[in-house]
């Protein structure tokens, strides 16, 4: 006789979830199986979040069965869903940086030295420690604040803490969102670590490549149902992911746009160095034209938008704008040029998170409101011009006045910090990764404002690590190796080939 089969670590059937009279979940199926990685993709408000929330017991479901190691599992608290092996690592770490590392690993039962008394062994749970970091190649002291943590040392803190006790099912929200390069491959090694372990890795991404390099299997929602099931990852490409996602195929995302005409350039940079940093670089950028920057991590593509506008020092050469020369390192004199800056980080150096979404987009154009000479600010056109930019960039806010940026998606997110960039009026506006960790519609809506831009004469230039974001966007790419742009291509050149090429320094300088 045959062998019974082994059920999935993790099975979901028919589930269901309604608020009101909204449907947001319908007859959800999928399976995560033990020693691979399900991708969970879709566009926000596709219904991944509440699937989550049910699967962890923040939410009851209304209908449907979840099976966990083929016995009924139904967490009536994300505690319960713990005890049973669920392990959650949200998008947003709950880290606690004024502790140190082995306080937030044991934080939710600290290891007492006698059970009945409030007395923690410190050594013990140090020990401890030490073997569960040692399990994530994170070799820090666990004495340590976990504040001196990176952001990609705390995403493995996250998952050293999530592996105590019998982890079967570890689910990870948008992990790669904040970490470099180097931090998203350690990330996956450790990940491809617990397959060998038979821990069921549950993943969810809004990068579309990071779903096809890392997943054994993928689903994909859209509005509330599964419109991929269990497909298997290595047969299907970004295409198929976002016209499962989103209806329509990549290249329909981009929208036309007539080739700018000749102008003289809004942006000169010309010379451009800073030791171990930048050498030599010269480019320009007139209106309407949307230029590109694409290089591998390391290549000098962030440094270079920084130091135009003002944010890094450069020691030779000239960054002008409209005619004007700008100081090195002054952003004031970037700002008084009206040049824009989306930076890389959103989270971090972007938003004041638990401000409200109508402070936020108004912080870099409140002083052109201040009608007195005593500063003070007139509300009313303020509180209007808010109003008009969040219908421009198709902000989904229920209040603005009251909602802290916070509760935001990171779509809605990015479009608050474009907004407030937009109320400045720019001539020139450098983007950072415009859409690193957002859907697939809220791409498409910053495209299109990309588009309008570029029609009312805005240059943009846009560093992006999607090479595919470049190829739809651009007019011109200039590819940046080592510190130095390697070469640029028209967009009448453009082929992927060629430009990966460039990007390792397969090409000759420009």
């Amino acid at each position: 006789m045959s062998a019974d089969p082994i059920p999935p670590r993790l099975s979901v059937r028919g589930l269901t979830k309604s608020f009101g009279s909204t449907r947001v979940l319908q007859g959800i199926d999928f399976d995560a199986v033990a020693g691979r990685v399900l991708a969970l993709a879709g566009e926000n408000g596709s219904g991944k979040s509440t699937t989550l929330n049910i699967l962890t017991g923040v939410l009851p479901r209304d209908q449907g069965e979840v099976r966990l190691d083929g016995q009924p599992f139904y967490p009536r608290t994300p505690r319960d869903s713990s005890f049973a092996g669920l392990r959650y690592i949200q998008q947003e770490l709950n880290i606690f940086p004024n502790l140190s590392i082995a306080e937030n690993l044991f934080l939710v039962e600290l290891p007492r030295a006698v059970r009945s008394l409030p007395f923690i062994a410190r050594r013990r749970m140090h020990e401890r420690s030490q073997v569960l970091l040692e399990q994530v190649d994170l070799t820090v002291d666990p004495h340590a604040s976990a504040g001196t943590l990176s952001m990609g040392e705390r995403q493995l803190l996250e998952i050293a803490r999530a592996l105590q006790g019998d982890a079967r099912v570890l689910i990870l929200d948008e992990p790669t969102t904040s970490l470099t390069e180097h931090e998203i491959r350690r990330l996956f090694a450790i990940i491809d670590r617990l397959r060998a372990r038979d821990v069921a890795v549950l993943f969810v991404s809004h990068n579309l490549e990071h779903v096809l390099e890392l997943a054994d299997d993928v689903v994909v929602l859209r509005d509330g149902e599964i419109t991929l099931k269990n497909h298997d990852a290595k047969r299907l490409t970004t295409h198929d992911l976002v016209l499962a996602m989103v209806g329509h195929s990549i290249e329909a995302q981009f929208p036309s746009r007539v080739p700018p005409k000749s102008r003289p350039p809004v942006l000169q940079v010309i010379g451009l160095s800073e030791p171990g940093v930048l050498e030599g670089i010269d480019f320009s950028v007139a209106p309407g034209e949307i230029v590109g920057l694409a290089g591998l991590m390391g290549s000098g593509r962030s440094e270079l938008a920084r130091t135009i506008f003002g944010l890094e020092p450069h020691r030779q050469g000239e960054v002008i704008v409209e005619g004007r020369r700008l100081r090195s390192g002054d952003v004031r004199a970037g700002l008084a040029a009206r040049v824009a800056f989306l930076t890389e980080d959103r989270r971090r150096d972007g938003l004041f998170l638990d401000a409200t979404v109508a402070d936020n987009l108004a912080l870099v154009a409140i002083s052109g409101f201040a009608t007195t000479p005593l500063g003070c600010i007139n509300r009313v056109p303020l509180a209007a011009a808010v109003a008009t930019v969040g219908r421009r960039v198709k902000l989904n806010s229920a209040n603005v006045d009251t909602t802290p940026v916070r509760r935001l998606s990171g779509g809605n997110q990015q479009k608050v910090v474009i907004g407030r960039w937009l109320l400045s009026q720019p001539k020139l506006f450098i983007l950072d990764e415009p859409t690193r960790g957002i859907d697939a519609g809220a791409k498409e809506d910053i495209y299109r404002l990309f588009a309008g831009l570029s029609a009312a004469g805005v240059a943009l230039l846009i560093v992006s690590s999607e090479l595919e974001e470049l190829l739809g966007l651009c007019d011109r790419i200039l590819v940046m190796h080592r510190g130095r742009i390697a070469t640029s291509f028209a967009r009448s050149e453009f082929e992927r080939s060629a430009i990966l090429r460039a990007a390792f320094g397969q090409a000759e300088s420009a």
